[in-house]
């Protein structure tokens, strides 16, 4: 992987964000669409391939996680993204990002 500057890292600006409603999105297998409180005037809209790993996507509301918020939008199936959950996952499932502690929702990560 090609190596990046402190200058390129400052570019991408990454939130705590509380996932507010989750559903899944009609006609797909891998989408989830996430509703999430960044303490912006309206709750963003952030869909993301993480479905196989929630039988029930109510488990997510009330989670605090990690999302990168600049973004440039994206069309899915025709509905936008504005933002990307941060997770991985591997066989031991899927790991989302989330703080060690309750936050402000919208505090920007340093």
């Amino acid at each position: 992987m090609e190596k990046i500057t402190i200058e390129d890292f400052k570019k991408i600006e990454m939130k705590i964000g509380e996932i507010l409603e989750a559903s899944k999105m009609e006609g797909s297998e891998k989408l989830l669409i996430l509703k999430v409180d960044f303490n912006e005037e309206v709750p963003r809209q952030i869909l993301s391939g993480i479905s196989q790993y929630f039988e029930n996507p109510d488990d997510l509301v009330g989670r605090q996680v990690v999302f990168v918020t600049n973004l440039a939008p994206r069309e899915m199936m025709g509905k936008t993204s504005d933002g990307m959950i941060l997770a991985t996952s591997g066989d031991f499932g899927l790991a989302l990002l989330s703080p060690s502690i309750k936050v402000p929702n919208g505090v920007v990560l340093k």
